[in-house]
């Protein structure tokens, strides 16, 4: 049987596919996570995929259902119906990638010239003696002025402390790593300096290794927040912290411990020492900011809401505890406001461009969703409490997006069909399970508009105090120990989230005096964004009822714009011009606020305008 050689990108990973094999099949053969509900027989449409290059078997019933006649000019197939007919290369929406393989897709390069703000020199120093008894640090500041044309003057006390034996071991040449004038490390030489970009999230700590010579990504890994035991959102934890001092530096020391640690682990994994670490940009919420930062907090969380400090702030690792090189800083980008913190300012940073002459909506959707309305040159944000259940925080199944969690699903003839995380036995559901859940139910008429379960539903039980639907029975499907449900609980808890998110969006939209059609491209960030189905957001009324190629799916966004500050010094101070033109809305001061989110805790396609809903 002839074979084919076929690339898929972006995950840079091809195999050889046999004529009479699917490029499905073949993805699947060779590793590559590709999402099909339906197990391969074209009608489920979530293998979707481009042929970039090559030629393929001929379009089937299935394709030419799912896409436009244009659509199939450019390429775009069911990977489950198509068969190579040559060598090619297949393009892979995240859309269609399992949760597994979109992670990989995840750590785009980010592209922009490295313009660290720690330069490297080489050093190479005469050796002491009798008759030249100069002090290490005289001797090497002395050389490193002279043969680089600099003007440092202070070596920080650290790498100071370092320096004599290190010197003699390197025979008297070495790597000195200078700061805004300032030796804040040495290295042997030749000697890579790495960077550390972390995006502090109230649940999810992300960290990415960076090269800042070339700006490489080495590593990159996401653990969850200690913090989250002692608080699932904001509010609670500004309260915990507001109790004690004591109280408030055990909150920074679990942060602090767990950055450490994912430090540790992504050097591990590139093969590179956390005293190679000569600098770190860190972004997050206002909060998660000042209590690593060992700010107060208090004043966050009561009106008029204000800030101890938005402008970006420079601090020395070590004086938080973090073991990096031993002058290395780490560098906070700046807040936008209480509620909207360095987090977004990383998006916004991430996504727009001298060339955005759209009308953008941005959104970072986690625990605390931020959004922003780009127009113009203009921007207005707002913050929206969004909380974490479409993280699978209170919902009676939900859990993280780990092996074994739903993280596809949809409904077809009151059967459930679904794909798991490395396609191990359910044992729970994830975010994006759990929107395509709530989304399934609505369109097969279990759940109202209001949201109320049909109890008449064959798949619909009662237990404890609730309704709950079936999603997967403890007899239909080998390896599933018990049953897994969504409740009437967990659709309120998802009504209340979801409402938060399309209010914030709203708000803005009507405090620049446009509607849902004025918007021409909506921006979705934030892990949790990185894998939703647009399409089932949009029938759940959680994100406006736009057309699908208007929305541009972004990934870790906060984490992209933390890593462009880490490698440029400009883009340090393009965050700061950011910031400083937005103008910020608070919700609770938004007339009519009220009315606004319990329309938009309805389900379905509709239009929102001054608390009035209409159907599209």
């Amino acid at each position: 049987m002839e074979t084919y050689k076929i690339n898929f990108e972006p995950l840079g990973l091809s195999g050889r596919c046999r004529a009479d094999e699917s490029l499905l099949a073949c993805a699947h053969r060779i590793g590559i996570g590709i999402i099909s509900l339906c197990g391969g027989k074209g009608n489920c449409q979530s293998c979707r995929m481009q042929l970039l290059e090559g030629t393929a078997s001929k379009p089937t019933a299935s394709e030419l259902k799912a896409y436009s006649r244009q659509e199939i000019k450019e390429g775009w197939r069911l990977a489950c119906q198509s068969y190579p007919t040559s060598d090619g290369k297949v393009g892979l929406p995240p859309t269609s990638l399992t949760t597994t393989q979109r992670v990989q897709t995840e750590g785009q390069e980010v592209t922009v010239s490295p313009e660290p703000v720690v330069t490297p020199y080489q050093v190479k120093l005469s050796t002491p003696s009798l008759t030249d008894a100069q002090a290490d640090a005289a001797r090497l500041l002395k050389a490193l002025n002279h043969q680089h044309r600099l003007s440092c003057d202070n070596i920080d006390i650290g790498a100071l402390s370092q320096l004599s034996p290190k010197l003699r071991s390197w025979n008297w040449q070495c790597r000195a790593s200078v700061r805004e004038g300032e030796v804040i490390a040495f290295g042997p030489w030749p000697s890579r300096q790495l960077g550390l970009a972390v995006d502090l999230g109230t649940s999810k700590i992300s960290g990415y290794l960076v090269d800042l010579d070339s700006g490489q990504t080495l590593a990159a890994q996401g653990v969850s927040n200690p913090q989250i035991s002692y608080g699932e959102d904001i509010i609670s934890r500004i309260s915990y912290a507001t109790k004690s001092a004591a109280k408030a530096t055990q909150l920074q020391k679990l942060v602090v411990k767990a950055i450490n640690q994912l430090a540790s682990d992504l050097c591990a994994e590139a093969k590179a020492k956390v005293g190679d670490i000569v600098d770190a940009v860190l972004v997050g919420n206002t909060a998660m900011h000042h209590l690593l930062a060992g700010l107060p907090v208090k004043q966050l969380a009561l009106a008029p809401f204000v800030p101890a400090v938005s402008r970006a702030i420079d601090i020395k690792a070590s004086h938080l505890g973090l073991k990096f090189a031993p002058g290395a800083y780490l560098h906070l980008l700046p807040n936008i406001a209480a509620f909207v913190g360095a987090d977004h300012t990383a998006v916004l940073l991430a996504t727009l461009n001298d060339e955005n002459k759209e009308t953008t909506i941005a959104i970072d959707i986690g625990t605390n969703t931020e959004v922003s309305l780009i127009d113009k040159g203009k921007i207005t944000t707002t913050s929206c409490a969004s909380g974490p259940a479409f993280e699978g925080w209170h919902i009676k199944d939900g859990m993280r997006a780990a092996s074994g969690a739903i993280e596809r699903l949809r409904i077809v003839d009151n059967k459930v069909q679904y794909q798991t995380i490395d396609d191990a036995p359910a044992i729970g559901i994830c975010g994006s399970g759990i929107l395509d859940a709530m989304a399934q139910l609505y369109l097969a008429g279990v759940l109202g508009e209001g949201g109320k379960m049909d109890e008449k539903n064959p798949r619909v039980r009662a237990s404890d105090k609730h309704l709950e639907f079936v999603l997967v029975g403890e007899k239909e499907k080998k390896g599933v120990r018990r049953a897994i449900v969504i409740t009437q609980q967990d659709v309120r808890e998802l009504q209340l989230a979801k409402a938060a998110i399309r209010t914030g969006i709203q708000v803005l939209l009507e405090a620049n005096g446009y509607g849902d059609e004025k918007i021409q491209k909506v921006i979705i960030a934030g892990a949790f964004g990185s894998y939703i189905d647009v399409a089932n957001a949009i029938a759940i009324g959680m994100l406006p009822a736009l057309p699908l190629e208007r929305f541009q799916q972004v990934g870790n966004a906060a984490g992209t714009g933390a890593r462009l500050a880490l490698i440029s010094r400009s883009k340090r101070a393009a965050a700061q011009k950011i910031v400083s033109g937005i103008k910020y809305i608070e919700l609770a001061n938004v007339p009519g606020f009220n009315q606004t989110f319990m329309q938009a805790s309805y389900l379905g396609r509709f239009r929102l305008k001054e608390g009035k809903r209409k159907g599209v």
